[in-house]
């Protein structure tokens, strides 16, 4: 135990490294194609994919991570029930969607280029739950190389995909490459669930029965994924919101949709790419705390518990420090080398220093989680969102443009860190 979270850590963030390189040249690849205008369009979409992809894995992923960590369930069958739930969740997603995307393009993100690309978002979902499920089962049994091997894959595909298939819709129209982009999940997140179901063991033979829901580990899975969800759910409800407040705001004081457009795609498209790529190294470490605190906090081992949620966050500075130095000292270099633009320089400058806080986010909320604290996280994220959202109506209000969603979105970073970083200290403290 005491050298699993290193191992871990060290798998997760040599698989990271490779897969942020390739995830940064399939950014290139995206935002060179697509310019500022196609990528303001995606951006504005994105908000409803992320709240609608945690609509569709409901949690089901750490639920499953804790529940295989523990060791008291038959494993297999725990995965493979919920599976079923799982596409039935999305496939009533999917027809909502359908039906609603015209409504959300038109009259809430005030773009009609947008509703073909929120329609392809529903055939999306069920291929990223199947495949978040089975990494839920790697990480319980603390295997990271299929994760790794997994996610590599999963990218190489898609940067072949988008660097063939961008140039070839952009032909036809800006909102067809779009929805290029989104469909191309599909291809991706196949590959990924092929992959992991070889690294299945040998054992693991699959039939019809396992397939049959089991009552009692839906009620332990969804006992476990509710109050998680909710915390994820609140944050992206509030993401989704962001650019319809932005956007029925600014054009209600006198901006352009061009602007909007524009300057949002900017910072949602540029900027915070860029500060949040250390995020992926935190977040790895994250993903490997959630089985080891798991097992230490259910077996009472407090002092255990708390040096591997301070290693997590030693870990999250030793990488988040010289990141937010580079973002601060030389933005303009990054933003040329990776989106060839000087779009941002400014935004970024004054937001590196902030988001050195949500690199230990990421740690703090992953073991709030594993210590079944999932609610306490829960009311951070609220708290946050709700601040976020009231700071940003008055910024556009205020008439200072873009830059409420900055001030909207730092205020938002110190508040959830520090709730969160209060609760640890709470649950971890000997009585």
């Amino acid at each position: 135990m005491k050298n699993t979270f290193i191992k871990s850590t060290i798998i997760l963030l040599f698989g990271g490294f490779i897969t942020k390189i390739l995830g940064m040249f399939i950014k290139i690849i995206t935002n060179r194609s697509l310019g500022t205008e196609g990528i303001g369009i995606y951006m504005l979409i994105t908000p409803t994919f992320m709240l609608l992809i945690t609509i569709a894995q409901l949690g089901f992923p750490i639920a499953i991570s804790k529940l295989v960590a523990e060791d008291k369930n038959n494993n297999k069958n725990l995965v493979f029930s919920i599976i079923p739930f799982s596409l039935i969740i999305n496939i009533i997603i999917m027809i909502i969607l359908i039906f609603t995307s015209n409504y959300i393009g038109s009259n809430l993100l005030h773009d009609t280029r947008t509703i073909n690309g929120l329609k392809c978002i529903g055939f999306v979902l069920p291929f990223i739950s199947i495949s978040s499920i089975l990494r839920g089962y790697f990480f319980g049994k603390q295997k990271m190389i299929p994760h790794i091997v997994s996610n590599i894959t999963e990218d190489l595909i898609r940067l072949i995909s988008l660097a063939i298939g961008i140039p070839l819709f952009l032909k036809n129209s800006v909102e067809s490459a779009v929805c290029f982009i989104i469909m191309s999940n599909i291809l991706s997140e196949l590959t990924s669930i092929f992959v992991l179901f070889f690294f299945l063991p040998k054992k693991f033979k699959i039939s019809k029965k396992d397939f049959i829901p089991n009552k009692l580990y839906i009620n332990k899975i969804l006992g476990i994924s509710l109050p998680t969800t909710g915390s994820r759910l609140i944050g992206n409800f509030g993401y989704f919101l962001e650019p319809i407040i932005i956007t029925f705001l600014l054009l209600k004081n006198g901006y352009t949709n061009t602007y909007i457009v524009t300057e949002y795609g900017i910072i949602s498209g540029y900027v915070m790419p860029i500060l949040l790529l250390p995020s992926f190294f935190t977040q790895a470490i994250s993903q490997a705390l959630i089985p080891i605190i798991s097992k230490s906090y259910s077996n009472n081992n407090l002092v255990y518990t708390k040096n591997k949620i301070k290693q997590g966050i030693c870990f999250s500075l030793l990488i988040g420090i010289p990141a937010t130095i580079i973002f601060i000292t030389i933005p303009n270099y990054i933003l040329e080398l990776i989106y060839n633009t000087n779009n941002g320089i400014d935004y970024i400058r004054l937001m590196a220093p902030i988001c050195l806080l949500y690199y230990i986010q990421a740690p703090l909320s992953s073991s709030l989680q594993a210590m079944g604290k999932a609610k306490e996280s829960m009311k951070g994220t609220i708290i946050g969102v709700t601040i976020k959202l009231i700071t940003l109506i008055i910024g556009c209000n205020l008439k200072i443009g873009l830059l409420s969603l900055l001030i909207a979105t730092g205020i938002n970073i110190i508040i959830v860190t520090i709730y969160d970083y209060s609760k640890v200290i709470k649950y971890t403290k000997k009585i």
